[in-house]
């Protein structure tokens, strides 16, 4: 975890009355002479001074790694009643949430560092990663020093972090947060994945602006309905997390949240000219996307985009909106948006001279398939060939609409494995094609890197081949093991073995 260079200190009397610990009645004495330096969920990552979060977990309990943290220098301990009684020989405050608990603290030793930053959450099944990501590059090249928090990486202006998650844990956001400060960053741009607000991990965090891209069929294994999934994503657009929305509202729940939204917000639409911000014109031009966009005020920028795929414009559109908001002149804007990229392992082409377009994409929910190879369909002149499998211990009630969406977007379906890890691979492929018909040349393979072999060797001029699922993601789990597997390096490889 990184952590900033200033010392930030708090005594456990002050971290107590904080949380409001359930046995505040200790020696206030004794609990005031205790300082504390840092916040830390994982004993690994514990130094001398901090106080550890011992979190009850879907499997083992932090509790028990509380001798590990004591022995690494932890010098006191937060956790609930279960874990209290495993705390014996350090000082332990006992709290109704831990993680709750635990993004006060952190909040409060690093002094906020999220107000200082300005800064920026986005939200939304899909688009949270490409909507940040080109929101940082407009920073950047505006001259704007910006950290950048989200799943394929941490970015503190030029440095790269790896990323653990969409969202870090509350201690390591606000340590990171307080990173970017010290080194005067002037935006923070982050993903806010449903995980991190029901979990959380954002608690005691404030945004300036927040936005919210769609809502679409995913991590029902923890939500169990779209409901609750919905109303986790719009805990963000009130007082307690943010100050101004930007919502899209072309899907349902994006109109249904700008019904509900406490905190105001600017509405966003590709087609909907009563939105604040919408296009005027949108044309696919032999080597780009030309585009007019309205917003506030009157105010029209007109430009072009290399990215693929007309939902790319609703990520483009969110991300320009609030560059403006954010103070950057449309004229620059206008200026800047052909060089912007997109996020790595979205819709990321690998080209080694085939005569085919071969592109790797993380689209892993129903709604993503769809929309990639609809995409796909309207660059592509001969077949659209697509490779897809599901992840283990994930969402199980999707692998079936993702079959569908497959079948029905490409013209030669493929079936893989997609990190099974605890679940055997053959059951999950038999979910995902329990509604489809998979007729030769579609097939289903088992073995991933066989799996995209097999599409580039079917591929012939003007076809399209799309490896989806993994996207940026560097592994592959099997049976609790990971093993190195970029979709982009087994591309390439496929394609050269094939020349």
């Amino acid at each position: 975890m990184i952590r900033p260079l200033a010392n930030f200190s708090l005594n456990l009397l002050e971290v107590a009355q904080l949380v409001s610990a359930e046995n505040l009645e200790a020696d206030s004495t004794a609990l005031k002479g205790i300082e504390i330096t840092g916040v830390v969920h994982s004993d690994s990552e514990v130094i001398p001074g901090d106080i550890f979060l011992a979190i009850p977990g879907a499997k083992v309990h932090g509790s028990d790694f509380i001798d590990s943290a004591v022995a690494r220098g932890a010098v006191a301990v937060v956790t609930d009643s279960a874990g209290a009684v495993r705390s014996k020989d350090v000082p332990t405050l006992v709290v109704n949430d831990v993680r709750h608990a635990g993004a006060v603290i952190a909040s409060s030793l690093y002094k906020d560092p999220t107000r200082d930053l300005g800064a920026i959450g986005i939200t939304g099944t899909n688009g949270k990663t490409t909507v940040s990501t080109l929101l940082y590059q407009l920073f950047e090249a505006a001259g704007r020093s910006t950290g950048l928090i989200g799943t394929v990486d941490t970015r503190i202006a030029a440095e790269v972090l790896k990323s653990a998650r969409t969202t870090p844990e509350a201690p390591e956001l606000q340590s990171i947060a307080a990173v970017m400060r010290e080194r005067h960053m002037r935006h923070l741009v982050m993903e806010v994945s449903s995980h991190a607000l029901s979990l959380n991990r954002v608690k005691a965090s404030h945004f300036a602006i927040v936005g919210f891209t769609n809502l679409s069929q995913d991590h029902l294994d923890f939500h169990q309905d779209m409901e609750s999934y919905f109303q986790a994503k719009a805990k963000l657009f009130r007082f307690e997390y943010a100050d101004l929305g930007f919502i899209n509202i072309d899907n349902e729940y994006g109109a249904r949240l700008a019904a509900q939204s406490e905190i105001p917000f600017v509405s966003l639409s590709r087609s909907d000219t009563s939105a604040q911000w919408h296009f005027t014109r949108i044309h696919q031009a032999s080597s780009a996307i030309e585009l007019s966009i309205r917003g506030t005020g009157g105010i029209l920028i007109e430009s072009k985009t290399q990215l693929l795929g007309r939902y790319n414009l609703d990520n483009l559109l969110m991300a320009v909106a609030i560059a403006h908001e954010s103070g950057i002149d449309p004229i620059e804007i206008a200026a800047l948006i052909p060089a912007l990229t997109g996020a790595p392992g979205r819709l990321d082409q690998v080209s080694l001279g085939q005569k085919f377009t071969a592109l790797v994409d993380f689209a892993h929910s129903p709604d993503a398939v769809s929309n990639v190879l609809s995409a796909a369909r309207e660059f592509t002149t001969g077949k659209i060939i697509a490779v897809l499998g599901c992840g283990g211990d994930r969402d199980t009630s999707k692998r079936s609409l993702m079959g569908e969406a497959l079948v029905s977007g490409s013209d030669i379906a493929i079936f893989t494995s997609d990190n099974p890890r605890n679940e055997n691979p053959a059951e999950i492929l038999r979910q995902m094609t329990s509604s489809v018909t998979v007729e030769s040349p579609s097939k289903t393979i088992e073995d991933r890197t066989a799996a995209i072999s097999y599409a580039v060797n079917l591929a012939n001029d003007g076809d399209t081949v799309l490896i989806l699922g993994k996207g940026h993601e560097g592994g592959q789990e099997i049976a609790g093991v990971v093993t190195p597997f970029d979709d982009r390096i087994k591309l390439a490889l496929a394609i050269e073995a094939k020349k």
